[in-house]
């Protein structure tokens, strides 16, 4: 069996996905790296390859920013999957050529407005799309699924009082005043702490500001600090509303950064003529220049995951089921590729795993992911592996 699969964006995700089908994967594997710049695919193109055994092909294929060319036109007509690592924005035109040409699609992007296009447009498709298949939202959304099947298995029970889905990406060492250091995108981290989160209070959907529920939790004999962020719920809000009386997704970081977080605004805040209550919409901007000025970027990271369901069970009382990770850097041909990208990587690689067996059309969220399958994957299990 010869399977090809086209990575559309070619930076530190897409790069990780290609290197790890191409190593890892049990069958023949050919992998068409796609990218806007012939310098970024040409890099990636060797860094799958270096110091490689294996035999099959890596091709690269030069996008067009806002058209179609040929080159893209011979590459989607051979592949079997498309998978997305390209800008958020960019989703529903690359979901777009995936149900033109007939591939399935795969992607990360969090955007509300992309996804909701998204699955308007592949509703009827003849293959699959998964949606929101990275880290989070991604990976912790099916085990937060797989808790809470054990949870009404176990203890004969379909409502719950509380889901709670963590993640932090974060760095070995931190540092005062900020214990932050980047290890991904920093417009990304700006914007999650200042878009709403979408949680369920009291059994029905609600939005709240970011970072205005903060906790201290010890996982694993650490210490840490968690607070409401934007996008990585996906869809388990929808789906558990009336069954989870609260459920909500929060950052973990370091104890001390919110803190930091919070005096940066406050600055902002002694700058404004006019305090009344009422979004800056230029907020995520100028968190993000006071944040590229004052915190590193830092390559020595670590993930941490962390997933929880806590209620009553059929005799009145009260249980928890809890399950976490911490992933490390891994090094593969002489990379070393940080966790975050590990993280990443798999949960799309998984998704395409499951859309290749042909078992799957349309739309599939989230919550509608089966969590011993994506759970089970070879791909996943070689990350996220129990402490």
């Amino acid at each position: 069996m010869n399977r090809k699969i086209f990575i559309a964006g070619s930076g530190g995700i897409g790069e990780a996905a290609a290197l790890l089908i191409r190593e890892w994967s049990d069958f023949e594997t050919d992998i068409f790296l796609g990218d806007i710049s012939q310098a970024n695919i040409q890099n990636a193109k060797e860094f799958v390859l270096q110091n490689s055994q294996k035999t099959s092909k890596v091709e690269t294929v030069l996008m067009s920013k806002d058209y179609f060319n040929n080159a893209m036109g011979s590459a989607f007509d051979e592949c079997d999957v498309l998978l997305d690592c390209s800008p958020g924005s960019q989703a529903p035109r690359m979901a777009r050529f995936a149900r033109d040409f007939k591939m399935h699609y795969a992607n990360l992007t969090e955007y509300v407005a992309e996804t909701d296009e998204i699955i308007e447009l592949a509703k009827n498709a003849e293959t699959g799309f998964v949606l929101q298949t990275g880290l989070a939202p991604g990976f912790v959304n099916v085990l937060a699924m797989s808790l809470y099947q054990n949870f009404e298995r176990q203890f004969s029970v379909e409502k719950v009082e509380k889901i709670g889905m963590k993640v932090g990406a974060l760095t070995a060492h931190a540092h005062q005043p900020h214990f932050y250091g980047f290890t991904w995108s920093p417009i990304g981290v700006a914007t999650e702490y200042v878009k709403n989160s979408r949680v369920i209070r009291d059994y029905e959907i609600r939005q709240v500001p970011a970072l205005s529920e903060r906790e201290t939790i010890i996982i694993g004999g650490r210490t840490y600090e968690a607070d409401l962020t934007s996008g990585g719920a996906a869809d388990l809000p929808e789906f558990f509303r009336g069954k989870s009386r609260n459920l909500d997704y929060k950052t973990l970081r370091h104890a001390g950064h919110y803190t930091w977080v919070e005096s940066v605004m406050e600055e902002f805040a002694k700058n404004i003529v006019d305090r009344k209550l009422r979004p800056d919409p230029d907020l995520s901007n100028k968190l993000l220049a006071a944040f590229l000025e004052k915190i590193p970027a830092v390559e020595n990271d670590f993930v941490l995951v962390h997933a929880s369901v806590e209620g009553f069970d059929s005799k009145g009382v009260r249980r928890l089921l809890e399950k976490a990770f911490f992933v490390e850097p891994l090094e593969i041909n002489g990379h070393k590729l940080r966790a975050i990208q590990t993280t990443t990587a798999v949960s799309l690689i998984a998704s395409a795993m499951m859309l290749l067996t042909g078992n799957y059309k349309g739309v599939i969220l989230q919550s509608q992911i089966q969590p011993s399958e994506f759970l089970q994957d070879k791909f996943v299990l070689k990350v996220y592996k129990d402490n």
